[in-house]
């Protein structure tokens, strides 16, 4: 296996941390660092499937963005399909797994400057079939860097955890990453979760503030996540929604809540809200858009003639077979994920990154010299 192409493995203290953003931050301040990038995620659990092939949706999200010029396949060499874990132990297979992960971190660092592995969790998951993202990361002979959520007390005692598996397997924590601070809280979360993590001897190489774009789905990820279906405006899916209201009060107050970039969740029934949404929309702008869009939950529509009002306006409509308040309890605990060509997050991911992370103080820490 190659073992000269410099690489580091982004972990992270526990699932939907940051470690997806870390990574395409990271890729573009690299990439204008040192040039060709690679990027491997060896063991993927949530994937999508590309010409027959499973594949892990963030190395689609990396390829899309960046153009890697790596195999997808080789990206993402193990996809994490429901049955996986009871074939494994029924009869495992860990030899022939740790060789095509390698394998393909060979291919993802072919002609490549730098290689980004991106993990699959805290440093214990996939022990489960002998393919932890400590025993990964020892496999191919790379140092970590560990991305935690915002705070001070938490992230410090969940560091100190992760830490000691990878030391177990002889992996090096190279640093750490806090994300998502509160704004309010930056520069003490900075201070004081960097003198927490020094007494570990892990080294705060960056803070990233919560950042509201980064947060707010789109009305695509919102379909998805309640399992609803456009009637109308299906190719507005990538707007974003701001905010969210339950249309479960009088016409008249619920129109104090329709501002730009509000979803409106009402029953199919509740035409005198379907009408005032229709008007606010058709007031707002010559594209329709103030309100993000409405949901009719409840499974009901409303009359024909309401129906094609709707489908002649400019106003995005989802109906889901939800109640509304279960609707609304969905998008409200719902992971808000990156998605190629949304292209707003991704610049603000950039800019946080090189702006935020100690890019050239990794690369130190690495051995990486820049020519």
């Amino acid at each position: 296996m190659n073992t000269v192409t410099p690489r580091i493995f982004v972990a992270a203290t526990e699932q939907n941390d940051g470690k997806t953003t870390t990574c395409l931050g990271l890729f573009a301040a690299l990439q204008k660092r040192l040039g060709r990038i690679g990027y491997i995620k060896p063991v993927g659990q949530r994937f999508v499937s590309v010409d027959g092939v499973k594949i892990d949706e963030d190395s689609v999200l990396i390829e899309q963005t960046y153009k890697v010029h790596t195999p997808l396949e080789a990206m993402s060499p193990i996809a994490i399909e429901p049955d996986f874990t009871r074939k494994y132990i029924e009869q495992s297979n860990r030899d022939n797994l740790v060789r095509r992960i390698q394998n393909s971190f060979d291919r993802a660092a072919w002609e490549k400057d730098f290689v980004i592995i991106e993990g699959s969790g805290h440093a214990g998951v996939g022990s489960v079939f002998d393919l932890s993202n400590a025993t990964v990361a020892r496999h191919l002979s790379s140092k970590v860097i560990l991305v935690t959520r915002g705070g001070i007390g938490r992230p410090v005692d969940e560091i100190a955890l992760n830490k000691a598996l990878f030391e177990k397997e002889g992996v090096e924590v190279l640093g750490a990453i806090v994300n998502k601070v509160i704004p309010a809280k930056f520069d003490v979360v900075r201070e004081f979760a960097g003198r927490g993590l020094a007494r570990l001897g892990v080294e705060l190489l960056g803070c990233i503030p919560e950042d509201p774009v980064l947060a707010k789905p789109t009305l695509g990820q919102i379909c998805k996540t309640i399992k609803g279906k456009f009637l109308h405006g299906g190719e507005r899916s990538r707007r974003q929604v701001k905010n969210v209201v339950i249309g479960a009060m009088s016409t008249a107050r619920v129109t104090d809540f329709f501002t730009p970039g509000t979803l409106i969740i009402s029953p199919g029934d509740r035409e005198d809200i379907l009408l005032a949404a229709l008007a606010a929309t058709n007031q707002s702008s010559p594209d329709g858009h103030g309100l993000a869009g409405l949901i009719l939950s409840g499974d009901t529509l409303p009359d024909a003639a309401l129906l094609e009002m709707v489908k002649a306006s400019q106003l995005p409509v989802i109906s889901s077979a939800l109640d509304s308040y279960t609707v609304a309890s969905n998008i409200h605990s719902m992971t808000v994920k990156t998605l190629p060509g949304d292209r707003e997050k991704i610049d603000k991911i950039q800019a946080l990154i090189e702006s935020e992370v100690q890019i050239d103080r990794l690369l130190e820490k690495i051995g990486v010299t820049r020519g």
